[in-house]
């Protein structure tokens, strides 16, 4: 699933074709995705300028002229495709309709977003603008961790008394918003703390460390457009790059990056999901 590094590269990619800019024509293909479309979509779409286009943990949200936000979620597959408008030094006509194209969204500009999820698990509902931060998806966030409420005191207060593992504390939205699996195991790996070490037991050395190796992967991730391993795509077709980087993630049985380590990285499972890490140098 996409995380937070993705879903801002594909912020970056649509806010010039869609900030500022009417939606002349939504075209809405099927009923639902992960849960049905809200009443009307496509209408309550065309028309509307798009005010701003943000992104939440690992939503998208436009604020729209009428009042209302569009949120959108990826899901595991979902892609948000531009074609008919210039994306960095290309122009991409508009590819002939596919199966999967679910939701299409034509720009007076000539730009046209089509969302396209072979395997559905992607989500789009408009809401109040207004209360848009109230919404059951959005209101128990915690703070972008790239963002001024992200620090060492919150982390601290946060993860105080916890007993469960490091890993699965980030991996918790409320604690900090849009971290994922990738992430989480690679600030971790840079960080030098073991996926296994209790959130509550990580004291204030640690905790500078975490919080700095968050902020530095997301950022570097980001800079290199998000990490591809399946299905994720930029919004102009191309993968990200950040996969390449990877000092632990998918590196089970290969050498530890750490100069002077000499460990192996090793493959573990925490709450159904693997957990990569250096046992040698990760305490």
């Amino acid at each position: 699933m996409p995380e937070l590094p993705e879903v801002e590269t594909v912020r970056r990619g649509l806010a010039p074709v869609m900030e500022g800019q009417v939606i002349a024509r939504a075209r809405v293909n099927r009923a639902d995705l992960r849960w049905p479309f809200p009443r009307d979509m496509a209408a309550r779409l065309t028309g509307a300028r798009v005010l701003a286009l943000r992104r939440r943990a690992k939503y998208l949200l436009a604020d729209l002229d009428r009042g209302e936000t569009l949120l959108v979620h990826l899901g595991m597959s979902g892609r948000m495709l531009v074609s008919g408008a210039p994306v960095g030094r290309f122009v991409h006509d508009h590819p002939a309709p596919e199966k999967h194209d679910h939701v299409v969204i034509d720009m007076a500009g000539g730009a046209r977003i089509t969302f396209n999820d072979p395997r559905r698990f992607g989500a789009m509902d408009l809401l109040d603008s207004a209360t848009a931060e109230a919404h059951p998806l959005l209101a128990k966030l915690g703070p972008e961790p790239l963002g001024n409420g992200f620090h060492e005191a919150h982390l601290a207060s946060a993860l105080a008394g916890r007993r469960t593992p490091v890993k699965a504390a980030l991996l918790d939205q409320r604690i900090v918003a849009g971290l994922g699996n990738i992430y989480v195991c690679e600030a971790l790996f840079r960080a030098g703390i073991s996926p296994r070490r209790l959130a509550g037991n990580l004291g204030p050395a640690r905790i500078a460390r975490l919080t700095a190796a968050i902020r530095a992967v997301l950022t570097e991730a980001i800079a290199a457009g998000g990490s591809s391993l399946r299905d994720y795509r930029q919004a102009d077709g191309g993968p990200g790059y950040f996969q390449h980087a990877f000092d632990v993630y998918g590196r089970e049985g290969a050498p530890c990056r750490k100069p002077g380590c000499g460990g192996r990285i090793a493959r573990i499972v925490q709450s159904a999901r693997s957990s990569f890490h250096c046992p040698q140098c990760q305490r």
